[in-house]
This record gives C-alpha cells, structure tokens and sequence, in this order.
C-alpha cells in the first residue's frame, strides 16, 4: 500500500494540484493532512482511495499501483491517452447560475475530446440530451453556435450562465435557449436583451459516473 501514497503525491503534482485544492476535493479541512497521507503515516479507507482516485482523474486500482498486466491479455482492453481540462466552475441546467472560476480544478479525459476547458452541470433542465445533474460537459470555446447545438450562455452581464440549446434568429433580434425538459420554460431574450449575452462556447462532450 506504500505506492498508494507515493502515487497520490506524484499525480497531485504532475496535475499542477496544491494540497489545499487536494484537501477541499476529498473532503479534509487543510493541506496538513494531506501532508500526512503522502507521507504514509494515515491509512486510507477504500471510500478514500476512491475520493482520491477521482480527484486526481484516475482509478482507485491505479492509484494503489495494482499490477494489471493481465489486462494486456484481453483484446476489449484499451488504454486512453489523457489530458487535463480546467474546471470552471458550475454551470445551470435550469434556472441561470453564476459560474464560479475555480483554476486549480481540473478534470481528467481521453485526448479525443478537443475542448478547451469543462463545468459541472447542475440541475435537470437537460436530462433529455443525456446530460444529468453532476456530469462534467466539456467546452469548446467559440463565440457563436449552429441553431440547434448545445451551448454555453452567459446572460445578464457576465454574472450568470446556462447550458440550452441554442435558437437565434437575426432578422428578429430573437434569442430562444430551450430546455431538453418539458418541465423548463424557453429563456426569450429580445432586442435590447441581446447585449447582456454572449456564448462561453458549444459543449462537444459530456462524462457521467456509473450508476
């Protein structure tokens, strides 16, 4: 188990990850005990190693250092190259939130995914487009969208955001972001309204836990 901690200390660094980040992700109060943990001298439950193993974008098996050489043995088996994306906080699938911008976030993925950076979703508002309350959606940053795609919006002068599909229509100074609800009313913005909004970016992607 003494690669476990070894291992938690070299990923948190090669993530760029303080102590303290380390700490408020897997539910400590300050970078002291991490401090301890990478040091061998507490012992981690397997609630924990999961906590961690997720807060650094790999496996609990990974983490402990688990020889998988088996695994090289069967032909359904593929390794993903991975790369970090910053998290920005959380974005509403509902009603208009504030994203928070939290830098020393950041999630791990597959190097397949181009996007420049991924917020947490909050709410149901697109439980029909497959994206539920707590999945990471990735980001491509771009400052105008296709009508139809997916969309990261800020509305009402930077200080709040939300996750629709995106419906502008230009000869009527017509803005739509719909729902994949029924329960949730369209957003309308029209005219004026227009100048309180602008796109973070289309979401490309979107990683759910295992139910």
């Amino acid at each position: 188990m003494l690669k476990l901690y070894s291992n938690i200390k070299k990923l948190r660094e090669e993530l760029g990850m303080s102590q303290d980040a380390l700490a408020k992700l897997t539910g400590y109060t300050d970078r002291s005990s991490i401090t301890k943990i990478e040091k061998g001298l507490v012992d981690l439950q397997q609630s924990k190693i999961e906590l961690f193993a997720k807060a650094l974008g790999t496996t609990s098996r990974e983490l402990v250092g688990w020889d998988d050489e088996y695994e090289s043995k069967l032909d359904n088996i593929y390794h993903i190259e991975l790369k970090r994306f910053p998290v920005l906080g959380e974005i509403a699938c509902g009603i208009p939130k504030y994203t928070n911008e939290d830098r020393e976030s950041y999630i791990m993925a597959g190097t397949d995914i181009k996007a420049d950076f991924c917020l947490k979703a909050k709410g149901d508002s697109m439980i029909n487009a497959r994206i539920r309350n707590g999945d990471i959606v990735f980001v491509k940053k771009q400052d105008m969208v296709e009508n139809g795609e997916i969309a990261v919006v800020v509305v009402n002068s930077d200080s709040e955001a939300t996750l629709k599909r995106f419906f502008y229509y230009r000869e009527k100074a017509l803005l739509i972001l719909k729902a994949e609800n029924p329960a949730y009313e369209d957003l309308i913005f029209t005219e004026e309204e227009l100048n309180n909004i602008h796109i973070l970016g289309k979401a490309i992607a979107f990683q759910s836990d295992v139910e």
